[in-house]
């Protein structure tokens, strides 16, 4: 137990440059206590005493901010950076070496029974504000974007970014051009008031079309 404690106290001081000491670590980092509070409750939660398990669980949410069903399966390495808003769902199962940022979802997409939350990899890392919804995989080494909605499986060293989450990079390799460049992201919004103008223009164009030919049927006549 004492060595995985200081493993745990070990994996913030090695991802976290402002982390100065282990006292620090210790007294001032919530994602270490929601983890720590997590082994416990998911024990007791897979003894059946769920009830317990649910309380413990909803006490560490009050004192850190984050929220982690005791049903949740989590692997080794496991670190939480900042870790305010973090939910991390009941079937969710993530694996070693993987980090969080402050408001990440692991959830699912409704109120569907059985596995309804994301598997995450190894070497997994998912950053602020990110959502992943669902019952898929995120594969090993792979990185999720700032802000980003996943709603479909992630193979293996991929890169997404984006809403719907897009894959952007696969194995080294750049599949679309806006890569991690967060200013260079499409408005979507901006895209579609475009594409509105558009179909208002060639709307215009044919209502005068259609006149042009009225008026010269009328003359006709």
């Amino acid at each position: 137990m004492f060595s995985r404690i200081k493993r745990d106290i070990d994996v913030v001081l090695e991802r976290d440059p402002a982390a100065n000491s282990v006292l620090e670590v210790i007294l001032c980092y919530p994602g270490l206590h929601a983890i720590w509070a997590h082994r416990i409750s998911h024990w007791l939660f897979k003894h059946n005493m769920i009830v317990i398990a649910r309380l413990l669980s909803q006490t560490a949410r009050f004192f850190t901010g984050i929220e982690i069903h005791p049903g949740a399966t989590i692997g080794n390495n496991f670190f939480i950076d900042h870790g305010t808003g973090v939910v991390i769902g009941e079937t969710t199962e993530i694996g070693d070496d993987v980090t969080l940022y402050q408001g990440v979802t692991l959830g699912g997409t409704g109120k569907e029974k059985g596995k309804r939350h994301p598997t995450i990899g190894n070497n997994v890392v998912v950053a602020s504000g990110a959502k992943v919804l669902g019952s898929f995989t995120v594969g090993d080494n792979s990185k999720i974007g700032a802000g980003s909605v996943v709603l479909k499986q992630v193979p293996p060293n991929s890169t997404v970014v984006g809403i719907p989450g897009q894959i952007v990079m696969r194995d080294g390799k750049r599949l679309m051009k806006d890569g991690l460049d967060h200013d260079n992201m499409p408005d979507p919004v901006a895209e579609m008031m475009v594409c509105m103008h558009r179909q208002i223009s060639h709307m215009e164009q044919r209502i005068e079309q259609l006149e042009k030919e009225k008026n010269s049927e009328t003359k006709g006549i």
